[in-house]
């Protein structure tokens, strides 16, 4: 690594601007409002998490039911800061459980052309690629779409495998 010290000026640099403060902050507030949303119009499907804000990386809240619970799952919606795109994560509560299900899920669509289980989830799966930030209602509408389908495909998937 560098020197710190210059990483922290450069970081505390950017921070004075002002760009990244606003963006972080409205990006985390909207994350919020999407599980708000989905807390209110999901509930009969999934049961929610708070939100947890990663290292300027990712961030996301954890959503599960009963099929999940029952082989020790959870989705996580993710806005991946750093390819600034909404996915849907399946992980496991534990590591051993998260190896087990990547030796089970590794060959399908979700991780078509990986080798290795990625570093934090067993698969993941892009919702929306290019995000429009000016539109957060259509936004909200495309995310939910999208993660109901994504995950409705993944549980069927696991039903199989029982």
């Amino acid at each position: 690594m560098k020197d710190l010290n210059k990483y922290v000026s450069i970081y505390k640099e950017q921070l004075e601007k002002g760009d990244i403060l606003i963006a972080y902050n409205e990006l985390v507030k909207f994350v919020m409002q999407l599980r708000t949303d989905f807390i209110k119009s999901l509930s009969h499907q999934y049961s929610f998490a708070g939100i947890l804000h990663g290292y300027l990386d990712y961030t996301y809240f954890y959503y599960t039911n009963d099929l999940l619970k029952s082989k020790k799952l959870k989705f996580g919606l993710v806005l991946n800061h750093l390819e600034m795109r909404f996915e849907v994560w399946l992980l496991g509560n534990t590591i051993p459980n998260q190896k087990k299900y990547w030796e089970l899920l590794k060959t399908t669509k979700w991780n078509k052309g990986k080798t290795e289980m990625p570093k934090y989830s067993i698969l993941e799966a892009t919702l929306v690629e290019n995000p429009d930030f000016n539109n957060l209602s259509k936004l909200t509408e495309q995310i939910e779409t999208k993660m109901i389908q994504v995950s409705d495909e993944i549980l069927t998937h696991l039903k199989t495998l029982d």
